[in-house]
Protein backbone atom coordinates (compact mmCIF):
# COMPACT_ATOMS: atom_id res chain seq x y z
CA UNK A 1 0.00 0.00 0.00
CA UNK A 2 1.65 3.00 -1.38
CA UNK A 3 1.62 5.95 1.64
CA UNK A 4 -0.50 8.70 2.10
CA UNK A 5 0.79 12.09 0.12
CA UNK A 6 2.12 14.45 2.63
CA UNK A 7 0.57 17.36 0.81
CA UNK A 8 -3.20 15.74 1.69
CA UNK A 9 -2.59 15.75 5.44
CA UNK A 10 -0.88 18.50 5.79
CA UNK A 11 -2.20 21.77 5.58
CA UNK A 12 -1.50 24.01 2.84
CA UNK A 13 0.17 27.35 3.54
CA UNK A 14 -1.93 30.27 2.26
CA UNK A 15 -1.11 31.37 -1.52
CA UNK A 16 0.51 34.48 -1.15
CA UNK A 17 0.13 37.74 -3.44
CA UNK A 18 1.52 40.90 -4.60
CA UNK A 19 -2.26 42.42 -4.54
CA UNK A 20 -4.74 41.92 -2.04
CA UNK A 21 -8.31 40.88 -1.51
CA UNK A 22 -10.75 43.60 -1.83
CA UNK A 23 -13.68 41.68 0.08
CA UNK A 24 -13.02 40.66 3.35
CA UNK A 25 -11.83 36.95 3.77
CA UNK A 26 -13.55 34.42 5.30
CA UNK A 27 -11.87 32.42 8.25
CA UNK A 28 -13.74 29.56 9.50
CA UNK A 29 -10.58 28.52 12.12
CA UNK A 30 -11.30 27.44 15.38
CA UNK A 31 -7.50 26.77 16.10
CA UNK A 32 -4.70 28.80 15.09
CA UNK A 33 -1.08 27.44 15.53
CA UNK A 34 1.71 29.59 17.57
CA UNK A 35 5.01 29.32 16.48
CA UNK A 36 6.22 28.25 20.12
CA UNK A 37 5.24 28.37 23.65
CA UNK A 38 7.46 32.00 24.33
CA UNK A 39 5.15 33.32 21.71
CA UNK A 40 2.37 31.56 22.65
CA UNK A 41 2.86 33.55 25.86
CA UNK A 42 3.50 37.05 24.57
CA UNK A 43 -0.34 36.53 23.09
CA UNK A 44 -1.58 35.79 26.05
CA UNK A 45 0.16 38.24 28.02
CA UNK A 46 -0.35 41.08 25.77
CA UNK A 47 2.85 41.67 24.25
CA UNK A 48 1.53 40.57 20.73
CA UNK A 49 -1.49 40.56 18.82
CA UNK A 50 -3.04 37.06 17.81
CA UNK A 51 -5.80 34.39 18.11
CA UNK A 52 -5.27 31.56 19.73
CA UNK A 53 -8.82 29.83 19.81
CA UNK A 54 -12.34 31.08 18.44
CA UNK A 55 -14.27 31.46 21.46
CA UNK A 56 -11.78 34.01 22.96
CA UNK A 57 -11.92 35.79 19.59
CA UNK A 58 -11.24 35.68 16.00
CA UNK A 59 -10.58 38.15 12.85
CA UNK A 60 -13.67 37.95 10.92
CA UNK A 61 -15.63 39.12 14.57
CA UNK A 62 -12.90 41.84 15.28
CA UNK A 63 -13.59 43.59 11.69
CA UNK A 64 -17.16 43.48 12.46
CA UNK A 65 -16.76 44.77 15.70
CA UNK A 66 -14.55 47.37 14.83
CA UNK A 67 -17.19 48.75 12.57
CA UNK A 68 -19.86 48.62 14.54
CA UNK A 69 -17.91 50.64 17.13
CA UNK A 70 -17.21 53.03 14.60
CA UNK A 71 -20.64 53.87 14.30
CA UNK A 72 -21.22 54.10 17.82
CA UNK A 73 -18.55 56.40 18.98
CA UNK A 74 -17.13 53.25 20.85
CA UNK A 75 -13.60 51.44 21.53
CA UNK A 76 -13.08 47.55 22.45
CA UNK A 77 -16.93 46.09 21.45
CA UNK A 78 -17.17 42.59 20.90
CA UNK A 79 -19.10 40.52 18.72
CA UNK A 80 -21.27 37.87 20.35
CA UNK A 81 -23.73 35.08 19.33
CA UNK A 82 -26.90 36.68 19.69
CA UNK A 83 -28.61 39.98 20.93
CA UNK A 84 -29.05 37.97 23.84
CA UNK A 85 -26.09 36.85 24.62
CA UNK A 86 -24.89 40.49 25.00
CA UNK A 87 -27.69 41.14 27.23
CA UNK A 88 -26.27 37.40 29.58
CA UNK A 89 -22.57 39.03 28.93
CA UNK A 90 -23.97 42.46 31.10
CA UNK A 91 -25.84 41.30 33.53
CA UNK A 92 -23.75 38.18 34.40
CA UNK A 93 -20.61 39.92 33.87
CA UNK A 94 -21.12 42.70 35.86
CA UNK A 95 -23.76 41.67 38.25
CA UNK A 96 -23.41 38.94 41.25
CA UNK A 97 -25.85 37.39 43.58
CA UNK A 98 -27.49 40.42 45.89
CA UNK A 99 -27.38 43.06 43.34
CA UNK A 100 -30.05 44.54 42.03
CA UNK A 101 -30.61 45.30 38.17
CA UNK A 102 -33.81 47.91 37.43
CA UNK A 103 -34.85 47.42 33.86
CA UNK A 104 -37.86 49.19 32.30
CA UNK A 105 -40.78 47.68 31.88
CA UNK A 106 -41.20 47.79 28.27
CA UNK A 107 -38.26 45.73 26.92
CA UNK A 108 -38.06 42.67 24.50
CA UNK A 109 -39.66 40.12 25.35
CA UNK A 110 -36.41 37.26 26.24
CA UNK A 111 -35.09 40.47 27.78
CA UNK A 112 -38.07 40.17 30.56
CA UNK A 113 -37.49 36.76 31.21
CA UNK A 114 -34.23 37.20 31.85
CA UNK A 115 -35.35 39.53 34.31
CA UNK A 116 -38.22 37.87 35.43
CA UNK A 117 -36.77 34.36 35.68
CA UNK A 118 -32.76 33.68 35.27
CA UNK A 119 -31.37 36.35 37.28
CA UNK A 120 -33.62 35.82 40.63
CA UNK A 121 -32.73 32.21 40.49
CA UNK A 122 -29.07 32.78 40.36
CA UNK A 123 -29.74 35.53 43.57
CA UNK A 124 -29.83 38.57 41.49
CA UNK A 125 -32.72 40.92 42.95
CA UNK A 126 -34.41 42.32 39.63
CA UNK A 127 -37.07 44.94 39.44
CA UNK A 128 -39.09 46.99 36.26
CA UNK A 129 -40.21 50.86 36.24
CA UNK A 130 -41.63 53.10 33.05
CA UNK A 131 -38.53 54.66 31.77
CA UNK A 132 -40.31 57.48 30.08
CA UNK A 133 -40.69 58.76 33.58
CA UNK A 134 -36.95 59.62 35.55
CA UNK A 135 -38.84 59.97 38.97
CA UNK A 136 -40.45 56.48 38.67
CA UNK A 137 -37.17 54.94 38.15
CA UNK A 138 -35.57 57.13 40.94
CA UNK A 139 -38.49 55.49 43.31
CA UNK A 140 -37.24 52.40 42.14
CA UNK A 141 -33.92 52.91 42.87
CA UNK A 142 -32.51 50.46 45.85
CA UNK A 143 -29.38 50.32 48.56
CA UNK A 144 -27.90 47.71 46.03
CA UNK A 145 -28.89 48.95 42.74
CA UNK A 146 -26.25 48.18 40.58
CA UNK A 147 -27.79 48.61 37.09
CA UNK A 148 -30.61 49.66 34.73
CA UNK A 149 -31.56 48.49 31.93
CA UNK A 150 -33.33 50.52 29.10
CA UNK A 151 -34.42 50.64 25.33
CA UNK A 152 -34.30 54.04 23.79
CA UNK A 153 -37.65 53.19 21.69
CA UNK A 154 -39.10 50.20 23.60
CA UNK A 155 -40.27 47.06 21.74
CA UNK A 156 -42.96 47.07 20.87
CA UNK A 157 -44.94 49.90 21.99
CA UNK A 158 -42.20 52.89 20.86
CA UNK A 159 -42.44 54.19 23.90
CA UNK A 160 -39.47 57.22 24.34
CA UNK A 161 -36.89 56.79 27.67
CA UNK A 162 -36.34 59.94 29.64
CA UNK A 163 -32.73 59.00 28.29
CA UNK A 164 -30.85 62.41 29.87
CA UNK A 165 -33.25 62.05 33.85
CA UNK A 166 -31.87 57.95 33.85
CA UNK A 167 -28.45 59.01 32.80
CA UNK A 168 -28.02 61.70 35.44
CA UNK A 169 -29.70 59.11 38.04
CA UNK A 170 -27.11 56.26 37.32
CA UNK A 171 -24.31 59.33 37.58
CA UNK A 172 -25.00 60.34 40.35
CA UNK A 173 -25.53 57.14 42.48
CA UNK A 174 -22.78 55.12 40.70
CA UNK A 175 -24.61 52.74 38.81
CA UNK A 176 -24.24 51.43 35.62
CA UNK A 177 -26.86 52.06 32.66
CA UNK A 178 -26.69 49.69 29.83
CA UNK A 179 -28.94 50.49 26.84
CA UNK A 180 -30.15 48.29 24.16
CA UNK A 181 -29.83 50.27 21.25
CA UNK A 182 -31.18 47.72 18.81
CA UNK A 183 -34.42 49.59 17.42
CA UNK A 184 -32.58 52.63 17.29
CA UNK A 185 -29.76 52.20 16.02
CA UNK A 186 -26.43 54.66 16.01
CA UNK A 187 -27.99 55.79 13.05
CA UNK A 188 -30.54 57.11 15.20
CA UNK A 189 -29.20 58.03 18.66
CA UNK A 190 -26.18 56.88 20.03
CA UNK A 191 -26.01 56.63 23.96
CA UNK A 192 -22.52 56.70 25.05
CA UNK A 193 -23.14 60.49 23.80
CA UNK A 194 -25.68 60.57 26.27
CA UNK A 195 -23.97 59.16 29.30
CA UNK A 196 -24.16 55.25 29.19
CA UNK A 197 -22.08 52.85 30.59
CA UNK A 198 -22.46 49.59 28.21
CA UNK A 199 -24.39 49.48 25.04
CA UNK A 200 -25.56 46.46 23.31
CA UNK A 201 -27.39 45.60 19.96
CA UNK A 202 -28.65 42.64 18.25
CA UNK A 203 -26.73 42.96 15.25
CA UNK A 204 -29.03 40.09 14.05
CA UNK A 205 -31.45 42.99 13.05
CA UNK A 206 -31.16 46.05 11.20
CA UNK A 207 -27.38 46.47 11.22
CA UNK A 208 -27.25 42.74 9.59
CA UNK A 209 -30.58 43.70 7.71
CA UNK A 210 -31.25 40.91 5.83
CA UNK A 211 -32.64 37.98 8.11
CA UNK A 212 -29.33 35.18 7.17
CA UNK A 213 -27.21 36.30 10.81
CA UNK A 214 -27.59 35.42 14.60
CA UNK A 215 -25.67 38.06 16.35
CA UNK A 216 -24.74 40.64 19.39
CA UNK A 217 -22.56 43.64 19.83
CA UNK A 218 -21.89 44.74 23.42
CA UNK A 219 -19.17 47.36 24.54
CA UNK A 220 -18.32 49.87 27.82
CA UNK A 221 -16.80 52.28 28.47
CA UNK A 222 -14.90 51.73 31.26
CA UNK A 223 -12.24 49.05 30.31
CA UNK A 224 -12.44 46.85 33.41
CA UNK A 225 -16.28 46.82 32.74
CA UNK A 226 -15.02 45.35 29.54
CA UNK A 227 -13.28 43.10 30.61
CA UNK A 228 -15.22 41.85 33.31
CA UNK A 229 -18.23 41.32 30.42
CA UNK A 230 -15.87 39.45 27.55
CA UNK A 231 -14.51 37.20 30.34
CA UNK A 232 -17.66 36.16 30.83
CA UNK A 233 -18.32 35.54 26.86
CA UNK A 234 -15.78 33.90 26.46
CA UNK A 235 -16.21 31.45 29.31
CA UNK A 236 -19.76 31.20 28.84
CA UNK A 237 -19.17 30.09 24.66
CA UNK A 238 -21.25 33.52 23.74
CA UNK A 239 -19.56 32.69 21.10
CA UNK A 240 -20.24 33.89 17.03
CA UNK A 241 -20.24 32.09 13.95
CA UNK A 242 -17.72 33.56 11.37
CA UNK A 243 -19.71 33.24 8.54
CA UNK A 244 -22.16 35.45 10.34
CA UNK A 245 -19.56 38.17 11.20
CA UNK A 246 -18.94 37.94 7.46
CA UNK A 247 -22.59 38.44 6.37
CA UNK A 248 -23.29 40.76 8.92
CA UNK A 249 -20.43 43.11 7.59
CA UNK A 250 -21.42 43.15 4.15
CA UNK A 251 -24.30 43.97 5.07
CA UNK A 252 -23.45 47.12 7.01
CA UNK A 253 -21.90 48.36 3.73
CA UNK A 254 -26.10 49.41 2.89
CA UNK A 255 -27.07 50.17 6.47
CA UNK A 256 -27.32 53.92 5.78
CA UNK A 257 -29.29 53.35 2.61
CA UNK A 258 -31.50 50.50 3.66
CA UNK A 259 -32.44 52.67 7.75
CA UNK A 260 -33.34 56.04 5.69
CA UNK A 261 -35.67 54.40 3.14
CA UNK A 262 -37.22 51.88 5.79
CA UNK A 263 -37.67 54.95 8.06
CA UNK A 264 -38.59 57.56 5.15
CA UNK A 265 -41.13 54.19 4.24
CA UNK A 266 -42.75 54.32 7.79
CA UNK A 267 -43.39 57.19 8.31
CA UNK A 268 -45.55 57.48 5.52
CA UNK A 269 -47.13 54.42 6.10
CA UNK A 270 -48.03 55.62 9.58
CA UNK A 271 -49.79 58.24 8.74
CA UNK A 272 -51.46 56.39 5.90
CA UNK A 273 -53.27 54.31 8.15
CA UNK A 274 -54.03 56.49 10.80
CA UNK A 275 -56.90 57.32 9.49
CA UNK A 276 -58.30 53.95 8.54
CA UNK A 277 -61.61 52.61 9.59
CA UNK A 278 -60.77 49.75 12.21
CA UNK A 279 -57.70 51.30 13.48
CA UNK A 280 -57.83 52.20 16.87
CA UNK A 281 -54.14 53.89 17.12
CA UNK A 282 -50.90 54.08 15.51
CA UNK A 283 -47.77 54.82 17.12
CA UNK A 284 -44.49 56.37 15.64
CA UNK A 285 -42.13 58.60 17.48
CA UNK A 286 -42.45 61.28 15.21
CA UNK A 287 -46.05 61.76 14.96
CA UNK A 288 -47.62 64.46 16.59
CA UNK A 289 -49.81 61.86 18.38
CA UNK A 290 -47.62 60.29 20.16
CA UNK A 291 -47.08 59.99 23.77
CA UNK A 292 -43.71 61.02 23.83
CA UNK A 293 -43.58 62.54 20.44
CA UNK A 294 -41.86 65.97 21.83
CA UNK A 295 -39.12 63.80 23.81
CA UNK A 296 -38.49 62.15 20.60
CA UNK A 297 -38.48 65.10 18.14
CA UNK A 298 -36.00 66.47 20.71
CA UNK A 299 -33.94 63.50 21.91
CA UNK A 300 -33.92 61.45 18.16
CA UNK A 301 -33.30 64.44 16.23
CA UNK A 302 -35.96 63.94 14.14
CA UNK A 303 -34.92 59.97 13.43
CA UNK A 304 -38.57 57.99 14.14
CA UNK A 305 -36.63 54.94 12.86
CA UNK A 306 -38.20 51.70 10.87
CA UNK A 307 -40.70 50.51 13.10
CA UNK A 308 -44.50 51.41 13.28
CA UNK A 309 -47.05 49.75 15.83
CA UNK A 310 -50.53 50.06 15.67
CA UNK A 311 -54.20 48.37 16.83
CA UNK A 312 -56.72 47.54 15.35
CA UNK A 313 -60.99 46.77 16.81
CA UNK A 314 -61.79 43.46 17.30
CA UNK A 315 -60.29 40.02 18.65
CA UNK A 316 -58.61 37.03 17.17
CA UNK A 317 -60.80 36.78 14.54
CA UNK A 318 -59.89 40.13 13.33
CA UNK A 319 -55.95 39.70 13.58
CA UNK A 320 -56.10 36.44 11.68
CA UNK A 321 -57.84 37.94 8.78
CA UNK A 322 -55.38 40.51 8.31
CA UNK A 323 -52.23 38.42 8.62
CA UNK A 324 -53.94 36.51 6.22
CA UNK A 325 -54.78 38.98 3.88
CA UNK A 326 -51.21 40.46 4.03
CA UNK A 327 -50.16 37.36 1.87
CA UNK A 328 -46.84 39.24 0.55
CA UNK A 329 -46.00 40.76 3.64
CA UNK A 330 -44.04 38.07 5.81
CA UNK A 331 -45.65 37.38 9.06
CA UNK A 332 -42.74 36.51 11.40
CA UNK A 333 -41.16 37.70 15.09
CA UNK A 334 -38.11 39.34 13.86
CA UNK A 335 -37.46 42.84 12.81
CA UNK A 336 -34.84 44.70 10.62
CA UNK A 337 -35.08 42.98 7.08
CA UNK A 338 -34.88 44.49 3.93
CA UNK A 339 -38.36 43.21 3.28
CA UNK A 340 -41.27 44.17 5.57
CA UNK A 341 -42.34 41.96 8.58
CA UNK A 342 -45.45 41.90 10.81
CA UNK A 343 -44.90 40.40 13.84
CA UNK A 344 -47.92 40.25 16.75
CA UNK A 345 -46.37 40.68 20.46
CA UNK A 346 -49.78 38.53 21.72
CA UNK A 347 -48.34 35.50 20.02
CA UNK A 348 -44.60 36.38 19.83
CA UNK A 349 -42.84 38.41 21.82
CA UNK A 350 -44.49 38.25 24.77
CA UNK A 351 -46.81 35.29 24.49
CA UNK A 352 -45.29 34.69 28.13
CA UNK A 353 -47.35 37.76 29.85
CA UNK A 354 -50.45 36.77 31.48
CA UNK A 355 -53.49 38.99 28.90
CA UNK A 356 -53.60 41.48 32.37
CA UNK A 357 -50.21 42.05 31.77
CA UNK A 358 -50.14 42.66 28.51
CA UNK A 359 -52.94 44.97 28.68
CA UNK A 360 -51.12 47.08 31.41
CA UNK A 361 -48.71 47.44 28.97
CA UNK A 362 -50.58 48.60 26.03
CA UNK A 363 -50.38 45.01 23.88
CA UNK A 364 -53.98 43.95 23.22
CA UNK A 365 -55.38 41.44 21.09
CA UNK A 366 -55.23 43.75 18.02
CA UNK A 367 -51.44 45.14 18.40
CA UNK A 368 -49.67 44.59 15.31
CA UNK A 369 -45.71 45.61 14.93
CA UNK A 370 -44.29 46.34 11.38
CA UNK A 371 -40.96 46.55 10.48
CA UNK A 372 -41.14 48.42 7.52
CA UNK A 373 -38.59 47.42 4.96
CA UNK A 374 -37.13 49.25 1.72
CA UNK A 375 -39.90 48.55 -0.39
CA UNK A 376 -41.82 51.14 -2.55
CA UNK A 377 -43.81 52.78 -0.10
CA UNK A 378 -47.02 53.38 -2.05
CA UNK A 379 -47.10 49.35 -2.34
CA UNK A 380 -46.63 48.66 1.47
CA UNK A 381 -49.95 51.46 2.03
CA UNK A 382 -51.72 49.58 -0.90
CA UNK A 383 -50.91 46.19 0.91
CA UNK A 384 -51.93 47.31 4.24
CA UNK A 385 -55.11 49.13 3.52
CA UNK A 386 -56.16 46.34 1.66
CA UNK A 387 -54.82 43.89 5.23
CA UNK A 388 -56.81 46.43 7.29
CA UNK A 389 -60.09 46.18 5.04
CA UNK A 390 -60.17 42.69 5.16
CA UNK A 391 -60.08 42.46 9.41
CA UNK A 392 -62.56 45.21 9.37
CA UNK A 393 -64.94 43.19 6.87
CA UNK A 394 -64.35 40.04 9.17
CA UNK A 395 -67.70 39.43 11.93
Amino acid sequence: MSETPKTIVRRTPWPSSSSRAVVTPLQPSVVYASASPDALDDQYEGRAKGYTYAREGHPNADVLAAKIDGMEGASGGFILGSGMAAVTAAMLGCLKAGDHVLGGDQLYGRSMRMLSTELPRLGIETSLADPTDGAAMAAAIRPNTRMILIEVVSNPTLRVADVPAIAALCRDRDILLCVDNTFTTPRGFRPFDHGADIVLHSVTKLLAGHSDVTLGWIAARDAQVRAAMLGTAVTLGLTPSPFDCWLAERGLYSFELRYDRAEENAARLADAIAPLPGVKRVLYPMRPDHPDHNRAAHLLAGRGGNMVTFEIEGGRAQTNALVQAAQNIAFAPTLGDVGTTLSHPATSSHRALSPERRAQLGLGEGVFRVSVGVEPADLLIDEFRAAIAAARATA
